[in-house]
């Protein structure tokens, strides 16, 4: 998971593009990037690690100069996290000047690293997915080009054979030297990218491509749509805007994961309302919790906060149980799910959160989680709550267990880290610490998120492989999450 945005503006885009990284902060806190590009093709970048409002001074925002550009808030899934190298964007010089961002995971680095090496005669400086993708597209690029300048129907072949050669999950924003702006989304569409547009002062037309639509509602662009599945966009620098779509067989299958918990809930995807789809999360989940849980075993309900309050509201309000905030957050803490290794999870989760005494002491308290992947921050939460004085605590998970590795670009590289692998829910209860413990059921979670779909949007299914074990793009094998897991997990 990171966060991208590009932008085709009428004068200099650099403040708007800042303004969406901050927005975009909560997918990415490792590194951030911006680049822009000036009509005559003269290249600009400046990139650092951590966040954005400390990686940018007054000096290298007035290095910035051009009227396109783009911007990454980085959360690593590849490489290594602490590198300032391996920050997004990357630059490659031919052909034009190209630079590109990414948010997901490619799934055959090792073949196409093989042929960077040895067909295309490419060198790589970094094990980043995203220098790799940039240098399939560059390739590509070179291989349609002709004594005619390069024109859109040029860039979407190369776009097509791209597409023929990458197998993954990845949304693209990308900047050609003297050209303009191309966007592209993978075939399944698992990583969301919507595009906006606005009307400049001299009635020209501005354009932004990003991860969530609250980009283009805070900066006043009207949301024209969501990016197809293997559709590509080309926004010359002038503002003009030709589309076409370059896969062969499409299919809309995003990644449940942004609904749960990656995706900020004012912000809506494929059609779908992050916040209601939270809401319906939480009616679903109240009925398995009235199931399995005995009768007067709950006193109050309270969320873990931010992500899972629309969820606790809706589980309190069907339940008719009282709905309390029993945690504060330090909202200067990064997100504990996205910090980078176990040892830093732990740390961080009590500077996070702190539990009010007076919401919990001699009260059976259920917790609402958005989800449990590896169990770290649940199982502290849980002796808080405790410690607080709870007579009882259930826990309940908005998502269902988290069983398998997630490749498409969420840190859930290694099946052992996850509490859920293996384990029965009475075993996790166990190893957690809580008296009662509910999941949300598989099918419950796709129909929560499914039924905001509007009609004739094409949205039947989703990415849930962490759910259950179904990788859409058909193309991981147990070889590959085995060889992922031996070099990638913790």
């Amino acid at each position: 998971m990171c966060g991208i945005v590009g932008a085709v503006g009428r004068g200099p885009v650099n403040q708007d593009i800042y303004d969406a990284l901050l927005l975009l902060q909560h997918r990415g806190q490792d590194a951030t990037g911006i680049a822009t590009a000036e009509p005559s093709g003269v290249m600009h970048m400046s990139k650092s690690r951590g966040m954005v409002r400390e990686g940018f001074r007054t000096r290298d925002m007035r290095s910035l100069l051009g009227n396109v550009g783009l911007g990454h808030v980085r959360y690593a899934t590849k490489g290594t996290a602490s590198s300032e190298e391996e920050a997004q964007p990357f630059y490659v010089n031919a052909p034009y000047g190209i630079i590109l961002i990414h948010n997901g995971n490619l799934t055959n680095t090792r073949e196409l690293t093989l042929d960077m090496a040895q067909r295309d005669r490419r060198h790589l400086n970094s094990s980043s997915d995203t220098e790799l993708l940039l240098n399939v597209l560059a390739n590509e690029l070179q291989a349609t080009t002709s004594p005619v300048d390069l024109d859109p129907e040029r860039i979407f072949e190369a776009v097509a054979r791209t597409h023929k050669r990458i197998e993954g999950a990845y949304a693209v924003i990308s900047v050609i030297a003297g050209y303009g702006l191309l966007a592209f989304r993978d075939p399944f569409g698992i990583r969301p990218l919507i595009l906006g547009r606005r009307t400049a002062e001299d009635g020209g037309d501005e354009w932004v491509v990003a991860s969530e639509s609250l980009v283009l509602e805070n900066a006043d662009y009207e949301v024209v749509r969501d990016v197809e599945p293997g559709e590509a966009i080309f926004i010359t620098n002038d503002g003009q805007l030709f589309s076409k779509q370059c896969a062969e067989s499409p299919q809309l299958s995003p990644c449940s994961f942004e609904y749960v918990y990656l995706a900020r809930p004012d912000s809506i995807m494929n059609g779908i309302s992050v916040y209601e789809a939270r809401l319906r999360m939480g009616a679903k989940l109240a009925a398995t919790i009235e199931k399995h849980v005995p009768e007067g075993a709950i006193d109050v309900v309270m969320p873990i906060p931010d992500s899972s309050r629309p969820a606790a509201m809706q589980v309190a309000r069907v339940l008719g149980i009282e709905y309390r905030e029993g945690f504060y957050k330090n909202h200067y803490v990064g997100r504990t799910f996205i910090m980078p290794g176990q040892a830093v999870r732990k740390k961080s989760v009590r500077q996070k959160l702190n539990a009010m005494s007076s919401e919990f002491k001699g009260k059976n308290v259920l917790l609402i989680d958005d989800s449990i992947v590896r169990g770290t921050t649940s199982k502290q939460i849980i002796q808080m709550a405790r410690d607080a004085g709870a007579r009882s605590v259930t826990f309940a998970s908005a998502a269902p267990p988290v069983r398998y590795p997630h490749v498409y670009g969420i840190n859930m590289p290694s099946s052992k880290e996850l509490i859920a692998h293996g384990r029965s829910i009475p075993e996790i209860a166990a190893e957690l610490g809580c008296d009662h413990l509910v999941y949300q059921e598989v099918e419950d979670l796709k129909a929560a998120i499914l039924e905001g779909s509007t009609a004739g949007q094409g949205l039947d299914d989703l990415d849930m492989s962490c759910f259950d074990g179904r990788y859409v793009t058909g193309t991981v094998s147990e070889e590959y999450l085995e060889w992922v897991e031996q070099t990638q997990g913790s």
